[in-house]
């Protein structure tokens, strides 16, 4: 296949682009630059809506990554950046597509279970409610743009992902240090789930979504097996050999994070993969534990 990819800078970008060229499939990186283009580079500039409408021809796939990272304090520009970075994006990359004489088959587009916001212990399918907050506005806003794809009879999948577990960058590269330092604990009350993936599961979930027509739509792209805040450091600790004892407040989450403190430490979503259940996808690594281990050479 011809697959066209934009965010390939990032975590899961680079992996998705190695995996990709790999398996044989010619891989096209869209980047935010006009200068000293590569071979296999198209430029954009979602910012000023510029797109080059010929260079978009003849692809089979696209895989749309591109996004503000979340983490870091939230502020007004911050967040900005955030919804900014991944609604102008998805709106024209998918308006450009649109207007193309032989649109690609399939438009994959990321977005995150916190479209679900905090729902305490309840359990979430593809078909739940949206739920409240800054980041399931975000998702919403991130995810509406891709329907003028599907009017067009491109096949469309929305991949919401949990947390992305790889030592090479995301959230438990971040961890590593402070609990190898016996400095690791929960967070809050620890009760919040928290719903994850390993990073070689997902690559194997956007490869599925390529490979499989009756996908479409919405997709969780988590572990069948959600843990609790609490439960994941405990096993964090456990894969590491280090003890786990410490608790940091509530008050104190808030007090440093603001308000991505409160929207990502302390609330949480215990998300179901309901339909790459139904399609017999294949987990390689979906408990928790056998997931730090293989990620972290235990």
């Amino acid at each position: 296949m011809k697959i066209l990819i934009s965010g390939s800078s990032g975590l899961v970008g680079k992996a998705l682009v190695n995996f990709l060229s790999l398996n044989q499939h010619e891989v096209i990186k869209l980047v935010r630059k006009r200068t000293d283009l590569k071979k296999n580079e198209i430029p954009w500039d979602p910012e000023k809506k510029k797109m080059d409408l010929n260079a978009l021809e003849g692809f089979d796939a696209v895989i749309h990554l591109a996004g503000e990272n979340v983490s870091g304090r939230w502020t007004e520009e911050k967040k900005k950046l955030i919804e900014n970075s991944r609604v102008a994006g998805t709106q024209l990359l998918c308006k450009s597509l649109s207007q193309l004489q032989l649109p690609p088959g399939i438009f994959i587009s990321a977005s995150g279970v916190g479209y679900y916001g905090n729902q305490g212990d309840k359990v979430l399918t593809e078909t739940s409610p949206k739920g409240k907050g800054f980041l399931a506005d975000v998702c919403e806003k991130w995810e509406k743009p891709t329907q003028i794809l599907s009017e067009k009879g491109v096949r469309v999948v929305n991949v919401r992902t949990g947390i992305v577990l790889s030592p090479n960058g995301g959230a438990l590269k971040s961890m590593l240090t402070p609990f190898r330092l016996c400095l690791g604990g929960s967070m809050g009350s620890g009760k919040q789930y928290m719903s994850w993936i390993a990073l070689d599961d997902l690559i194997a979930i956007f490869y599925f979504i390529l490979q499989t027509d009756k996908i479409n739509g919405v997709i969780n792209a988590v572990s069948p097996y959600p843990v609790t805040n609490d439960e994941f450091t405990k096993t964090l600790g456990g894969v590491l050999k280090r003890p786990v004892f410490l608790t940091v407040p509530s008050f104190v989450v808030k007090k440093i994070f603001g308000e991505m403190g409160e929207a990502l430490l302390l609330s949480g979503q215990r998300v179901r993969p309901e339909v790459l259940l139904k399609q017999k996808f294949h987990f390689t690594h979906p408990v928790l534990g056998e997931a730090f281990e293989y990620l972290l050479g235990s």
